[in-house]
């Protein structure tokens, strides 16, 4: 089977430097616990309801619009990886539960979180083969 090439080359011909390689960040959290208040900003997403709220919409249509005005929520997550760290045996099940943070990776597993990973990986096998 002929490789594909995975990256661009630039101007001169010559590849760019970019790697395959992917290495899981190790985050090491603050002394401090955030505010929960501090984990996300949810402007957009309040914007977006009170104008849901204020149309001519069907009521079902707006039970939908609002359910879906949640995903503008943006979570931050290195804040939420500090309040993880300060949080009860409870707290961290749940969030780890919520994919809030990924501690274990047989757990991340077992939650059906990399289950996803592994058939995109065995799709890229069969499309560019195993340079291990």
């Amino acid at each position: 089977m002929k490789q594909r090439q995975l990256f661009d080359t630039n101007d001169d011909n010559e590849p760019k430097k970019y790697t395959g390689k992917i290495e899981s960040p190790i985050y090491e959290p603050k002394n401090k616990k955030p505010h929960v208040l501090e984990l996300y900003d949810q402007q957009k997403a309040k914007r977006l309801i009170n104008e849901i709220k204020e149309s001519n919409v069907s009521d079902d249509e707006k039970k939908f619009l609002i359910r879906a005005a949640f995903r503008h929520i943006i979570f931050n997550y290195e804040k939420i990886a500090d309040y993880y760290s300060h949080s009860s045996k409870e707290m961290q099940n749940l969030m780890e539960k919520s994919a809030l943070v990924i501690i274990d990776f047989e757990k991340a597993i077992q939650l059906n979180y990399v289950k996803m990973c592994d058939s995109i990986k065995q799709q890229y096998l069969e499309e560019y083969g195993n340079d291990e």
